[in-house]
């Protein structure tokens, strides 16, 4: 790619996150939770802009982890390496939903961090731009313009997804639809911090979620009442 090449995506990208970002602060879509039930997989649906929540492991599963975050919150980031070491280990008997939360108001990229992440869903990469977007979060988190237009691309090239076609993604109004489908879902059973875990319904206190022990103890009991078997597993103790 030539230097004038790469500066016209550069421009582009950058125009398309600044598009998302000023969308997110004055676009909230009217969307009716009255009858929607938060601890079941949703399905894709004019609500959501036709994006399902993204289920890591099995969507069909008795056990359901749902975690409502934000990309730029240090508390998400913490808890980021527990909660995948724990969701990877237990995949084939659990489901576990991630929902976008970002707290615009304190965390300036949340929203676009969430955009790119789903941006990445629509090209069948959702879990790996997550994982990249909680593993970087330092790298980019007080990035701006050009800066995080470069960071949020780059980590969609290093997970193999075109960066012209991630580009063009990061404008699809489903994606600032889904955002505030999740945002809706979350405010509705009052979420108002990120991280906030629910398992089968009930919250997770953090003391449960911020140990890797507690958390696989919660979730074994849940297994057992539902008469699954859980998988040989010994947490790390954090």
């Amino acid at each position: 790619m030539s230097k004038k090449t790469w500066i016209i995506f550069v421009v582009i990208v950058v125009g398309l996150l600044v598009t998302l970002v000023l969308v997110s602060r004055n676009s909230n879509p009217a969307i009716d939770t009255s009858k929607i039930d938060p601890n079941t997989v949703q399905p894709a649906s004019a609500a959501n802009g036709n994006i399902a929540d993204h289920v890591f492991g099995q969507a069909d599963s008795k056990v359901l982890l749902i975690e409502y975050g934000d990309f730029q919150c240090p508390g998400c980031g913490s808890a980021h390496p527990r909660i995948k070491a724990v969701t990877e280990a237990y995949q084939g008997q659990i489901g576990f939903i991630f929902r976008n939360f970002p707290l615009t108001t304190i965390h300036p990229n949340a929203r676009a961090a969430a955009g790119s992440a789903e941006a990445a869903g629509l090209m069948g990469k959702y879990w790996e731009m997550h994982n990249a977007l909680y593993e970087n979060q330092k790298a980019w988190s007080n990035l701006t313009g050009d800066d995080r237009a470069n960071a949020f691309a780059g980590y969609a090239g290093n997970i193999g997804l075109s960066q012209s076609e991630f580009t063009t993604n990061l404008s699809d109004n489903r994606i600032n639809q889904k955002i505030s489908f999740d945002q809706a879902i979350g405010k509705k059973i009052n979420v108002d911090s990120t991280p906030t875990f629910y398992l089968n319904g009930v919250k997770l206190d953090t003391a449960v979620w911020g140990s890797e022990t507690k958390l696989v103890e919660a979730i074994n009991a849940e297994l057992q009442k539902a008469g699954i078997t859980p998988p040989a597993y010994t947490p790390s103790g954090n």
